[in-house]
């Protein structure tokens, strides 16, 4: 005979505190949800609901790969990220709910931008799942958007969170070491231009990783964390080349770390040329540099 639900939740969340993951009742109602095919809410009503023997077993093996470290989110397969639910697996980084501020600050200014002829034109470098390019997509009919990543399998998943919401199979794909897939006329300037270029680029320390949490450390992709010694080394590269990327008006908008604010706008106001904003996160953390070309460099 098996557990009932209230049972099951508590056995698995003790399991969960020994093992030291932050959210362990949450981490266990999500878990049993999934393997239910219900909203968290069920439990609340349900508790008594009894579980036969075969799928206390399935939600035990569950919480055995959550307590190993295992982010829930690549468990269950998904994460929610601007009321849209994403597919995540351990190709893609998972999305977090920090970078909603770029996203919500990135419709903003398209909403106030003078719309050219042919439609905004957006890019989302390193990509990863997708989350921002479709989530811009849906909210803001009509971008032209161009999703970029290295990574094959990310661009994999990013395709499927796109067919998954129609605004945003219009999306184009492209498999790019940041700017190096996207062609440069005679005088060095892009031959496609966007008015608005967005990225969550690699930004995390060499030295730093080894000391995350374990979710992330041993299980997130190391293509998607790595930002180099200082975690600076893609912002250097990004700062450099996005001024040939962009349309005379046009917006760079780039996550960072909660410490590298000074740094990233340093780098943009000297030899980037732009001048800079930054926004903070719901914790009141640095998150979000926004540049915008200098006029010398206009």
């Amino acid at each position: 005979m098996g557990l009932i639900l209230k049972e099951l939740l508590q056995i698995a969340e003790n399991r969960l505190t020994k093992e030291g993951c932050l959210d362990p009742r949450l981490d266990a109602e999500l878990l049993l949800s999934h393997l239910l095919r219900t909203e968290r809410s069920f439990f609340f009503t349900h508790s008594a609901t009894p579980l036969d023997d075969n799928r206390c077993e399935m939600f035990f093996e569950l919480v055995d790969r959550r307590a190993s470290g295992e982010p829930v989110q690549y468990i269950i397969g998904t994460q929610e990220f601007m009321g849209l639910r994403f597919k995540v697996d351990e190709r893609v980084l998972i999305p977090r709910q920090d970078t909603e501020v770029l996203v919500e600050r990135a419709i903003e200014e398209l909403k106030t931008m003078k719309k050219p002829m042919g439609g905004f034109e957006v890019l989302d470098l390193c990509c990863g799942s997708g989350a921002i390019a479709v989530s811009l997509a849906y909210y803001v009919p009509k971008l032209k958007i161009t999703a970029a990543d290295v990574s094959k399998g990310a661009l994999e998943v990013a395709k499927e969170n796109a067919a998954g919401y129609a605004p945003a199979r219009g999306i184009e794909f492209v498999q790019s070491d940041l700017f190096g897939a996207f062609p440069k006329n005679r005088k060095g300037e892009g031959k496609k231009k966007f008015d608005l270029i967005v990225t969550n680029p690699p930004y995390i320390p060499s030295g730093v990783i080894p000391t995350l949490q374990r979710e992330v450390a041993q299980h997130e992709p190391m293509l998607a964390l790595d930002g180099g010694e200082s975690g600076l080394d893609f912002y250097m590269k990004i700062l450099a080349e996005s001024p040939c990327y962009l349309k005379k008006n046009g917006l760079l908008m780039m996550e960072i770390g909660h410490d590298q604010a000074e740094a990233v706008c340093a780098l943009a106001q000297g030899g980037g040329g732009f001048d800079t904003e930054v926004l903070r996160d719901l914790a009141g953390h640095d998150r979000v540099v926004m540049c915008r070309l200098s006029e010398c460099r206009k």
